[in-house]
């Protein structure tokens, strides 16, 4: 029985490196390759393209937007030619609200039987029911604007509903187009 025993597991263990040469060569290796994988996997998470969420939070212009004042003050100049409003504008801001579909028995925009008795009563009947307000409708219809834009508003309503009515100047204007001669 002792001849069926394996000679081969007898020899010597040897490792794979051999010489001296191989030593130093294995473990400069075995430091570097890790330096290096630690090295490259950094510069790809640093220097890769970032679009995830929030990554734009602390750019200049993300930050002015969350730091912006609550309230800001507004400057009207009263007065001045070309800075008031059309009568259009302050239609389409403040009126077409109620006017548009007729809410709380405002006369409907363009409907020329509902606007008639009003439009007979003239301008200035207008003007004082518009500016003071009347029934439903508060003072200027609850915008703040200048007796001329509402004046210009009320044109353009009743001028939509068949009234013929001159589009009021601004005060400027006015004044200056009655001293020339």
């Amino acid at each position: 029985m002792s001849d069926a025993h394996d000679h081969a597991q007898d020899a010597p263990h040897e490792g794979p490196i051999k010489t001296p040469k191989q030593l130093i060569w294995t473990v400069v290796a075995s430091f570097l390759v890790p330096i290096i994988g630690i090295i490259m996997l950094t510069n790809f998470v640093a220097f890769g393209g970032r679009s995830g969420a929030g990554t734009a939070a602390l750019e200049p212009q993300a930050v002015a937007a969350r730091i912006l004042p609550v309230g800001s003050v507004a400057i009207k100049v009263a007065g001045v030619p070309g800075a008031l409003r059309s009568g259009e504008e302050v239609f389409t801001a403040v009126c077409t609200a109620c006017h548009t579909a007729g809410a709380l028995g405002a006369p409907k925009f363009g409907d020329a039987e509902a606007w008639a008795p009003r439009i007979a009563k003239g301008y200035d009947a207008l003007l004082v029911s518009a500016l003071k307000g009347k029934g439903n409708m508060t003072a200027q219809g609850g915008g703040e604007y200048a007796d001329t834009e509402v004046g210009r508003a009320v044109v353009y309503m009743a001028n939509k509903a068949g009234g013929k009515f001159g589009e009021p100047q601004a005060p400027a204007a006015a004044s200056s187009s009655a001293s020339a001669p």
